[in-house]
């Protein structure tokens, strides 16, 4: 397996030229994000749709799903089966088409530790689009960082959450999972555990989840694509970490089958 000291980046299946790769000041676009083991992703279907939808809504046409999956195959060669898999799309002017982008990085693992999260009244536009463009998600992300927290929680009007900055968030109540049902993207991995957590005697329900009451919840924990991860702090409250409920959602996490892409 060969690994990867610099990031592999390819325009629709090849090493992109100096006039196809402006990315960093493309701001209309989109991306998703998966992490591949064994040239396997989990909720592949899920992703491919997510572009396609995103793709439709923001430039009026769709994106082929076949073709995508070829872009990331050639992308990891026969030599990189595990990574983290990066699927980026936007529409260069004067082109009759999409171009997808796919980067290739080392593979990143679950978070081990309780994650700690700064609350920030910022609330991403076009929430339900995993859009390229986020000035504001990634300001207050390293500005958490730097005051000691791994990462932001996007607050609304009156501290009504929404979601982290690179993650969905679940509260749970004691007998339900609480996904927040302000504006925000529904991950894949919120996807795949949301209609799941029944099956193993959890309930799930969408609702107004504000941080006042967070220190009431039983547990938190966040979900994206590189798994589920108990929070233990928010701002300067302690919450309660080592819950049933997060080692269940992230054992059911991991029964989640592998797609081949």
């Amino acid at each position: 397996m060969r690994l990867l000291a610099q990031p592999r980046i390819e325009v629709n299946g090849r090493p992109p030229s100096a006039e196809q790769f402006p990315l960093p000041l493309v701001n209309h676009g989109h991306f998703t994000a998966m992490q591949v083991r064994g040239g396997k992703t989990r909720g592949l279907d899920l992703h491919l749709a997510r572009l396609d939808g995103a793709t439709r809504e923001l430039f009026g046409d769709g994106l082929d799903g076949d073709q995508v999956r070829d872009h990331i195959r050639h992308a990891l060669g026969d030599d990189t089966p595990d990574a983290s898999v990066r699927v980026y799309v936007y529409w260069p002017e004067g082109d009759d088409a999409a171009s997808v982008v796919v980067t290739v990085r080392p593979p990143a693992p679950t978070p081990k530790s309780p994650q700690s999260l700064r609350s920030v009244g910022y609330q991403r536009p076009a929430a339900h689009i995993k859009h390229l463009g986020g000035f504001g998600q990634a300001y207050y992300g390293r500005q958490a960082v730097r005051e000691g927290f791994d990462d932001a929680l996007l607050t609304g009007h009156g501290g009504v959450i929404a979601e982290s900055g690179i993650a969905n968030i679940g509260f749970f109540d004691g007998t339900s999972v609480v996904w927040p049902d302000e504006p925000s993207l529904h991950g894949i991995t919120m996807q795949l555990l949301e209609p799941r957590l029944p099956g193993i005697g959890i309930e799930s329900r969408r609702g107004p989840v504000r941080l006042a009451d967070v220190t009431g919840f039983e547990a938190v924990f966040i979900t994206n694509s590189h798994g589920v991860a108990a929070v233990g702090r928010i701002d300067d409250m302690t919450l309660p970490t080592g819950h049933d409920v997060v080692e269940a959602a992230a054992r059911l996490y991991e029964t989640v089958p592998w797609d081949v892409i």
